[in-house]
């Protein structure tokens, strides 16, 4: 399928988000709309990741949050949270060092104490490796929920003034944000939902606050190039105000 050119941006508006947050969602249906096995749709989800994410890379967004696994996806039955976790090992095992030479930094956020120590190490270790890279940084949502990283940034400012480090009085937003997963980031400019639902289902919630918001019924395996262009397009026509007026925005671009 051909690509579709982003357009230049119009006044008031960014024409490339600096950073894309996606939730990956749809690889079950794509499978059961083809008569094959849900694990069949995980693993065509993964090639969609590999297109994805060189497609940020060439476009130079600085960098890409998926939600690989939700804190909440442990509900699923026991074979497929099984086979997720062996597919996530073998796919860094596998990606790393192609994306280690392409420039892209990895890290991975979320609940890491639930994982087995082998599957710790080799999240570790790609971050390590992959930790001086420039050209896109890829951040894997795992065992991830917006509210417990909310709880415990708010923990770790609660432990800090306890230690007489910091005093209550100066616990401001951006005092929690600073703890929050992420931080050495730009907060999200776009989120992309693929397979239809439009919610956020409890990822990223204090990123999110002004990110812009994408719904497409695409399921996450036949999302490509085109429907990232397609969605960085949606994004390049709006008007990002944070609270401000249009006229603001439009006096201030002039002066």
């Amino acid at each position: 399928m051909p690509q579709k050119p982003v357009q230049p941006a119009q006044p008031g508006v960014q024409q490339l988000p600096r950073h894309v947050a996606i939730i990956m969602d749809g690889n079950g249906r794509w499978a059961k709309s083809r008569s094959l096995p849900r694990p069949m749709g995980h693993r065509e989800g993964v090639k969609a990741v590999r297109r994805v994410v060189e497609a940020c890379r060439q476009r130079g967004i600085e960098a890409l949050t998926l939600f690989a696994f939700s804190s909440e996806n442990w509900r699923r039955p026991k074979t497929e949270v099984s086979l997720l976790m062996d597919l996530f090992v073998h796919t860094i095992k596998k990606e790393v060092e192609h994306l280690h030479r392409n420039g892209v930094r990895m890290c991975f956020i979320g609940d890491r104490s639930v994982f087995e120590p082998h599957m710790r190490a080799l999240m570790e270790s790609a971050e390590r490796q992959t930790a001086d890279n420039k050209q896109l940084s890829l951040v894997i949502a795992v065992n991830y929920g917006g509210r417990w990283d909310i709880a415990e940034a708010a923990r770790r400012l609660a432990a800090k003034a306890v230690a007489g480090e910091i005093r209550a009085e100066d616990i401001d937003s951006d005092r929690l944000g600073q703890e929050l997963s992420g931080a050495d980031l730009p907060e999200p400019d776009l989120f992309i939902r693929t397979g239809g639902e439009q919610r956020i289902s409890n990822y990223l919630l204090w990123q999110l606050a002004y990110t812009e918001l994408y719904f497409t019924e695409l399921l996450w395996p036949d999302f490509d190039d085109a429907a990232l262009d397609e969605a960085l397009q949606s994004f390049a026509g709006r008007q990002r105000r944070f609270g401000r007026t249009g006229d603001q925005i439009e006096q201030s671009r002039r002066a």
